[in-house]
């Protein structure tokens, strides 16, 4: 008897759809699987066998073959285990092999039987939709994630009983309903500006950079906040809107990681790679390509802490994806695509051991100092549009009792005020924030009067400003602009803009 069903590949940000046939016919027994299979995919035959037989289901002693089908994709992953067992269902006759049409199936099996989520849901529906198909089947903790997809009806379950069940009797099954606007409630639980004393210079920093969608970089010695501002960034920045929250969603159902039973993901993500961290691992990779930290943290915020003990390779990795917040993979089969939308929030020491310029307490050689900051490179540093300095905090103000700071729920209201005016500006573009303004059409957006350009000019000069740094200057102060509600850039906003890039000169 001969069946076949349908599943689908993941292959970039995409799935492909693939066509699971079985055949079983006389001959020695056997189970064979053909099809560009990548070893878990090959384990499949034990699993599904030995499924099979704990859910009662005796293989008979025949030649078995599963083709996945189309031969030259790769697949990849254990979501082929339950369309492989049922399509040898199917070929048994133990479903009707017309109660599959239409059908996208996917899930990892257990050896008795249970299914277990697996990863790529959201890319799956979506290939279901886009080929024809409109019901998939899924286990019941992909099931929220695969009914965001509100144009193909997602039905779940928990063992190959209830597979079964449910394939023999239509009429069981229940689609999964997902009620997206209730999903988009602001629920974000991170830290929160005012439980940081002081700093206001770098809070003011982060804030711009969160208007703008800036990249920044925080230079200071050791324990005086870096991180903890750092980490307070994703709560001054807007609330998510769905097709974010849908992409940021996606990212992570490919990578894995969407919690179990979860149908998106509301909080804009923090991702924060140690040093070691290595390129692939950065910009994604592998014999079948998958997102990297670039693209987890798109819409939200990519720390790299220690940034000059990060390797060579890892630094330069993150130019390109830096202008133009994509990032390609190529591979001998094509070419993948994945987005990389993030603010970068880099933070450093000044010197190795943290303590430049105190050379009462640093003990480095001027060498040491020079090979530490040469890791970044001249092109790097140019495209981080804010650089500030984080000093030390004098002892009265850490112990002020009642010692006000402002809450990020303030500072994200002018951040949203800002991004509305951004949105009008560019309405009607694919541009999103001041900082993704192309160079060609910066004096569009970012026009100067006779006193400002006059000032522009001298700075660029003075500072030795490259092309790169000079248009970042223009964004930035577009920013600081959109701040104050100003229509047009004045000389104020220049000045702040510049003196922003001042550390990160300094540094080079």
């Amino acid at each position: 008897m001969y069946s076949k069903v349908y599943s689908a590949a993941i292959q970039g940000m995409e799935g492909r759809l693939v066509t699971v046939e079985a055949d079983m016919g006389d001959g020695l027994p056997s189970f064979d699987m053909v099809g560009a299979l990548s070893t878990e995919v090959k384990e499949a035959a034990s699993r599904v066998r030995t499924a099979l037989k704990n859910a009662g289901y005796r293989l008979p002693p025949k030649r078995i073959v599963i083709n996945l089908a189309p031969a030259d994709v790769r697949k990849d992953g254990t979501l082929f285990d339950l369309p492989v067992a049922v399509a040898v269902l199917a070929a048994m006759e133990v479903i009707p092999a017309e109660n599959l049409e239409g059908m996208l199936l996917a899930g990892e099996l257990g050896l008795g039987g249970e299914l277990r989520p697996v990863a790529g849901v959201m890319a799956l529906a979506a290939c279901a939709q886009e080929s024809g198909l409109n019901e998939m089947l899924v286990p019941e903790g992909n099931v929220q994630e695969g009914a965001v997809n509100q144009k193909i009806r997602v039905c779940g379950a928990s063992h190959l009983n209830e597979v079964v069940r449910l394939l023999k009797e239509p009429d069981m099954r229940k689609a999964a309903h997902v009620d997206l606007s209730s999903c988009m409630e602001d629920s974000y639980s991170g830290m929160d500006f005012k439980d940081i004393r002081g700093q206001e210079t770098a809070k003011r920093a982060a804030e711009i950079a969160a208007a703008g969608m800036h990249n920044l970089l925080l230079l200071g010695p050791p324990g005086v906040g870096k991180t903890l501002i750092a980490r307070c960034i994703p709560g001054i920045l807007p609330r998510l809107t769905l097709a974010e929250s849908l992409e940021i969603s996606r990212i992570n159902s490919i990578c894995g990681l969407m919690p179990e039973g979860t149908a998106l993901l509301m909080e804009r993500p923090f991702r924060a790679p140690h040093h070691t961290v290595t390129p692939a691992a950065l910009t994604g990779g592998g014999r079948v390509p998958r997102p990297g930290e670039l693209s987890l943290a798109s819409h939200g915020v990519l720390f790299l802490d220690e940034l000059p003990e990060m390797s060579r390779a890892s630094l330069e990795a993150l130019r390109q994806p830096l202008e133009e917040k994509r990032v390609v993979i190529s591979r001998l089969y094509g070419s993948y695509e994945f987005p990389a939308k993030f603010m970068l929030v880099a933070a450093m020491n000044p010197c190795p051991c943290g303590c430049f310029p105190d050379r009462n307490k640093c003990r480095c050689s001027i060498p040491q100092i020079q090979r530490y900051l040469g890791k970044l490179s001249r092109p790097l540093m140019d495209r981080i549009d804010i650089s500030v300095t984080v000093d030390r905090l004098p002892f009265r103000e850490l112990q002020e009792k009642n010692g006000y700071a402002e809450a990020s729920c303030s500072i994200r209201e002018r951040v949203e005020k800002a991004r509305l005016a951004q949105k009008e500006r560019f309405e009607g573009t694919d541009i999103l924030y001041n900082s993704s303004i192309p160079g060609g059409r910066i004096l569009e957006y970012c026009p100067l009067g006779e006193r400002e350009e006059a000032f522009m000019k001298k700075a660029f000069d003075t500072m030795e400003m490259s092309a790169r740094a000079y248009h970042r200057v223009l964004r930035v102060a577009r920013t600081i602009a959109d701040l104050e509600g100003a229509v047009i850039i004045e000389k104020k906003h220049l000045k702040e803009a510049i003196l922003y890039r001042v550390p990160s000169l300094q540094i080079m």
